[in-house]
């Protein structure tokens, strides 16, 4: 691929994000167009339908976010790794669900989607339990416990769209419930 071709599409993919992950099915592919500065041609050719766009959008957050807990995995101080991880998993949770939504029912996601999200609890788990081997979370917390209060959080920010304070505080609640016993 060219690389303007490359450059129109990485700004594609993050207007879409954008609009879909703040509008939900109310947003255009001629928003997406105008946010990206490119044409709507522009739009179908890299992507033949909205649907096509938002998964792609949905994909890359999931890529994105594996990318970080993968990192993240190595990082020296795994009490570190897990807050950045949670403040991450947070704070993009609700354009998630809300790019998740546009796609259809979110609890039955395309094949390529649900793949990713498996695919991203692996370095998540890893993340986890070397913060639970450093003593600094509560060694009974699996990743499945995780992610139900994950998806909680999520579900409040799609639906509330907090403010980054109030998303940090939330970060910091989780984490002091994620400690290990006295």
């Amino acid at each position: 691929m060219r690389r303007d071709a490359e450059r129109n599409r990485r700004r594609i993919l993050d207007a879409a994000a954008e609009v879909f992950g703040d509008r939900g099915v109310v947003g255009s592919t001629e928003e997406v167009a105008r946010q990206a500065g490119v044409g709507i041609a522009t739009v179908f050719r890299h992507f033949p339908t909205k649907e096509a766009l938002v998964e792609e959008a949905l994909l890359r957050h999931f890529a994105d976010v594996q990318e970080q807990a993968v990192a993240l995995a190595d990082d020296p101080d795994p009490g570190h790794a897990l807050h950045a991880l949670l403040t991450t998993m947070i704070s993009t949770g609700g354009n998630k669900l809300t790019l998740a939504g546009v796609l259809g029912d979110p609890s039955d996601p395309p094949p390529r989607v649900l793949e990713a999200a498996q695919s991203l609890r692996v370095p998540v788990a890893t993340v986890l339990e070397r913060a639970q081997s450093a003593g600094v979370a509560d060694p009974a917390i699996t990743v499945d416990d995780l992610y139900f209060l994950l998806g909680g959080l999520a579900q409040a920010a799609a639906s509330s769209r907090p403010r980054p304070p109030t998303v940090s505080r939330s970060v910091d609640v989780l984490w002091r419930g994620l400690a290990p016993p006295p």
